[in-house]
C-alpha cells in the first residue's frame, strides 16, 4: 500500500469531486452467471448503493469505468442515478487523462477504487494527486499501490467503506 499519513489521507479525502469505480470486482463480488443465452446476472451490495446515495447527497459525483459492455451495468448505473458511466473502456488511464481534461477536473479532486491489472495505471495516475482505494481482495499489485484498503471484499460493502471515509473527511472538514 502506498501508505500515507492519516493527515494526508484525510486532506485528499476531502477535496474529492468524483469518485471513479471500477465495477467487476468492486462494485460487483467479480462473479457473474451465465446461461445459454449468455451473461444473466451479477450481484451488487445494496451498501455499495447507500453509499452512492450518500456521496451524491454530500455533492460528490461518481462515475463507473469499466471494461465491460453489460447492460447489467447500465440497468444498475441507471437505478443508482450514477452520473457518469463508461463502458468498454479498455485503457483506463488513457480515457481518465482525456475525460477528467474535457470535463475540467483537476486529479486532485478524484478519487478511484478498482481492484485488478487493468485499473493499475488509471489509479497510478489519479494517485499522483488523488485518492485511490481498493476492496481487500483485489490482486496483489493493486493492494500495493491503493492509498486505502477496505476491510470487506468487492461487492460486500468496499465501496462503501472507501464512500464513508471520502464523505467522513468532508463532514469534519465543515464539522471539525
Amino acid at each position: 500500500m502506498v501508505k500515507l499519513e492519516a493527515r494526508e489521507l484525510g486532506r485528499r479525502a476531502r477535496q474529492i469531486k468524483l469518485v471513479v469505480s471500477d465495477v467487476d470486482g468492486v462494485q460487483t463480488d467479480a462473479g457473474v452467471y451465465y446461461s445459454a443465452r449468455g451473461e444473466e446476472l451479477k450481484r451488487f451490495s445494496m451498501r455499495d448503493g447507500m453509499g452512492v446515495e450518500r456521496l451524491r447527497q454530500a455533492r460528490i459525483d461518481t462515475a463507473f469505468v469499466t471494461r465491460e459492455d453489460s447492460p447489467i451495468v447500465i440497468q444498475r448505473a441507471h437505478k443508482l442515478r450514477i452520473a457518469h458511466t463508461h463502458l468498454a473502456v479498455q485503457d483506463k488511464r488513457e480515457f481518465m487523462a482525456r475525460w477528467l481534461l474535457k470535463l475540467g477536473m483537476p486529479l486532485a479532486q478524484v478519487a478511484y477504487i478498482g481492484d485488478d491489472v487493468n485499473d493499475l495505471e488509471a489509479m497510478r495516475f489519479v494517485g499522483e494527486e488523488g485518492l485511490t482505494g481498493a476492496p481487500c481482495d483485489a490482486t496483489p499489485e493493486i493492494l500495493e499501490i491503493a492509498h486505502f484498503h477496505s476491510a470487506l471484499g468487492g461487492g460486500h460493502g468496499a465501496f462503501r467503506q472507501f464512500a464513508d471515509l471520502i464523505i467522513n473527511s468532508h463532514t469534519q472538514e465543515h464539522h471539525g
